[in-house]
């Protein structure tokens, strides 16, 4: 079956040479979308996380040791999606019109199969209500929740959405403007705002104007596990021969040839 293209297809790229591994873009994207934390932190395996960010080495010791950091948001594949072809209610999908995958809490029963099928471990299984969480702080804490998105209840699946409000209001915008199309600047996410570096650049993939669409174009771009042909649309950008292999779970030479020996 011809695979259905719309013509907007938001991305992003991270470029894994400027990323210091600040972790700003994980708090920008924490407070920008209500993301609930434990007051003390007790169970990192029961923590959300939409922007998550790893640490990953070269495997040498020093001085030959070389160190980088990438953030990982959800991929928002494009192609055979794991989480949308698993979900019994529907609760997630991919939106053909703007290559968004959202999620509809509404829905969520749950299951967690979603979880279990995603390759990038981007989503979350949500253990408590979010609003109880504001309660051991002092009075007035609800007003630091933003009002365009919704907390989650207990009990559902969540993950990154592109920070979609921001399109809804950048929508909205144009609408009372009387325009149709969206300039560059008008929608990009928190993460890639409040990027202290630069890293994260954020776009149209099918626009040939946006920055995204020529950087993804460099012979340092990658992209996740791209053999898995789930075509994600966050690309990553790296100088690093090692980085790059690691990316698409490389293994090594002597592991390489017993692999292709028995396959």
């Amino acid at each position: 079956m011809k695979e259905v293209q719309g013509k907007y297809k938001y991305g992003m790229v991270i470029d894994l040479d400027k990323c210091t591994g600040c972790g700003t873009c994980m708090v920008a994207c924490a407070s920008e979308n209500n993301v609930t934390v434990r007051p003390d932190e007790s169970d990192k395996e029961r923590s959300i996380t939409w922007m998550q960010l790893y640490k990953i080495t070269n495997g040498k010791a020093f001085p030959d040791t070389e160190v980088s950091y990438f953030p990982r948001p959800c991929m928002h594949c494009h192609h055979n999606t794991p989480c949308v072809s698993v979900c019994p209610p529907t609760a997630t999908k991919m939106d053909y019109n703007n290559g968004i995958v959202s999620q509809i809490y509404t829905r969520c029963i749950g299951c967690r199969y979603c979880q279990a099928a995603c390759p990038y471990h981007a989503r979350y299984f949500n253990w408590w209500d979010g609003f109880s969480l504001i309660k051991p702080f002092s009075k007035g804490m609800e007003r630091a929740l933003s009002p365009e998105v919704s907390p989650r209840m207990r009990g559902v699946i969540e993950k990154c959405t592109f920070c979609h409000h921001r399109l809804m209001r950048a929508k909205n915008q144009a609408y009372t403007e009387e325009r149709r199309e969206l300039a560059e600047h008008e929608y990009n996410t928190a993460c890639a705002e409040a990027c202290p570096a630069q890293a994260i650049t954020f776009g149209d993939l099918n626009n040939p104007g946006h920055r995204v669409s020529k950087l993804i174009k460099s012979p340092h771009a990658f992209r996740l596990l791209a053999r898995l042909g789930t075509d994600p649309k966050v690309y990553y950008l790296s100088s690093k021969t090692w980085v790059r292999k690691m990316a698409d779970n490389y293994l090594p030479g002597e592991f390489k040839r017993i692999t292709r020996a028995t396959g």
